[in-house]
């Protein structure tokens, strides 16, 4: 729902949903607009002076934001026959050190994404993969395939998780450091 709260700076506008989540959570989309989300149980007297008092860092932010370049379009994603080519090798190699987890392989969703390289849902069996990842650097997707399929194992990015990974894939940071940039 539209919300407006007045500030020292004139009316903030801002975008409310309810929602399951434990927190108030405040984010300044792209274009600027401000989007809130909160607890069910929390009034909306507590979310406006939630907003109230992050008018000033919204405000900063907005100014950040207004001075960056503008995104530049997304390349043209291959085909998902020319993504799987790219993944299927990755894919296949560290499928059998998951098997005795995970059971029959998992599903390989393909997306184009403007944020993310790729994402695991354990539960669901389930891997995404960023369609742009197929025109990354050969090390970079195999470092995505793996660390997804860490999620299988540890689904956070704690201690362990970068433990394992470190171990499975010793330059890991570095193959990392070759997808910055590509998306945004």
């Amino acid at each position: 729902m539209d919300c407006c709260v007045d500030t020292p700076d004139g009316p903030l506008r801002f975008e409310l949903t309810y929602k399951k989540v434990k927190n108030l959570n405040l984010r300044l989309r792209r274009d600027g607009s401000v989007a809130v989300s909160a607890p069910r149980w929390v009034g909306r007297a507590e979310v406006e002076r939630f907003v109230r008092q992050r008018a000033d860092w919204i405000a900063r932010a907005r100014e950040r934001q207004a001075q960056r370049a503008p995104a530049a379009p997304l390349p043209e994603p291959p085909d998902d026959d020319a993504c799987m080519a790219v993944f299927s090798p990755f894919l296949e190699r560290y499928y059998p050190l998951f098997a005795p987890t995970i059971g029959a392989w998992p599903a390989i969703r393909l997306k184009t994404l403007r944020s993310m390289w790729g994402c695991c849902r354990p539960a669901k069996r389930e891997i995404t993969l960023n369609r742009l990842l197929a025109l990354a650097p050969q090390e970079a997707v195999e470092y995505v395939i793996l660390h997804e399929y860490l999620h299988f194992w540890y689904p956070d990015h704690g201690k362990t998780f970068h433990q394992a990974l470190d171990r499975l894939l010793p330059d890991n940071r570095r193959r990392r450091a070759l997808l910055r940039g590509l998306l945004r």
